[in-house]
């Protein structure tokens, strides 16, 4: 099994959630929030601030520590089923955004867009889009949400 632990940005202004297009080889693009994988020796809360920076061009200030989403991904669910199920470890921040967003130079993701909340259903999206919105919108005390399901337009 692969794992990977990622921090997350989940930034909502005026009703609108910062979103960006990741751009993928092995299927077609989706939206996803800000973030990514914590590299080695690097706390969660400095690499959500340096995926920020990264993917959108924006300062990003950590406002609170929304929660912790634990997922494992079946491996016949993977585009890479081969190499078996994958555990996905995701923290997730309120972060306050400083700045117009901007498209990553030569990274993974682009278009950085606030999209109305209202629209986020339609789009085809990562499943870690709902859980931010649902942990920004419930903001449990425990710091978990019960299982998002995924399906339509949701991926992994």
């Amino acid at each position: 099994m692969s794992f990977r632990l990622a921090a997350y940005a989940v930034s909502v202004e005026n009703d609108r959630v910062l979103l960006v297009r990741c751009v993928n080889t092995h299927s077609e693009d989706q939206w996803s929030l800000p973030g990514g994988a914590v590299e080695h020796c690097e706390d969660p809360f400095d690499a959500v601030v340096r995926e920020v920076a990264e993917e959108t061009g924006c300062t990003g200030e950590v406002e609170r520590l929304l929660g912790v989403d634990s997922r494992v991904v079946p491996a016949d669910e993977r585009h890479l089923s081969e190499l078996g199920p994958h555990q996905n470890v995701g923290v997730f921040y309120q972060v306050r955004i400083t700045g117009e967003p901007r498209p990553e130079p030569n990274g993974a993701t682009i278009d950085p867009v606030w999209t109305p909340l209202a629209d986020v259903a339609g789009l085809r999206r990562s499943s870690l889009v709902d859980v931010g919105l649902a942990l920004f919108a419930e903001r449990p005390p425990t710091g978990h949400v019960a299982a998002v399901p995924v399906g339509g337009l949701v991926q992994h």
